[in-house]
């Protein structure tokens, strides 16, 4: 039964994300390549998203007063990082959305999550993607292109984004 359930959010995920396209405020769709950007992984290094084509990349962006945000952070470390984070074809970027290192770090620590929380101070990345919203999920293939984008936080969302990286870091090996 979980198996069909699975398929399922499979079968639906790309439908979710065409309806999320019409929003306004998401300013790439799935198929688009994501824009070449620099961020800083730590407080002295400095990469490009292009420095991780091969490997299926999860960006989401978030805000330490976000109660959305507080609900999903938890499911990513849980269903997410704890699952995939020893897969040489994964990334994920937690990205802070206006908020610096000190608070970043300091939100981490205070939660225990043990996946890379990034500051994104000014919106420099977030404003790549979209003018507002949070939280929000953007998942990048081995190719660089947007193959699911989420706003907001349901569980629903959420089970659906897990399966689709679950099956391509199959298709992956």
């Amino acid at each position: 039964m979980k198996n069909l359930a699975v398929l399922i959010l499979l079968f639906i995920a790309p439908h979710l994300g065409r309806a999320q396209q019409n929003d306004a405020s998401t300013l790439l769709k799935i198929g688009d390549a994501a824009p070449a950007f620099n961020f800083d992984i730590d407080k002295n290094t400095t990469v490009n998203i292009q420095d991780y084509h091969g490997k299926i990349v999860l960006l989401n962006f978030f805000a330490t007063w976000c109660g959305p945000c507080r609900q999903e952070l938890p499911r990513v470390q849980k269903e997410i990082w704890d699952k995939f984070s020893n897969n040489p074809k994964f990334a994920l970027f937690i990205f802070g959305r206006e908020e610096g290192w000190d608070k970043v770090l300091t939100f981490k620590a205070s939660n225990q999550y043990t996946f890379l929380m990034l500051p994104d101070e000014g919106r420099k990345v977030f404003s790549l993607f979209a003018t507002q919203y949070i939280p929000r999920s953007v998942l990048l293939d081995e190719n660089g292109k947007i193959i699911y984008q989420s706003t907001g936080y349901t569980p629903a969302d959420f089970d659906v984004l897990v399966a689709l990286i679950k099956r391509k870091l199959k298709e992956t090996i």
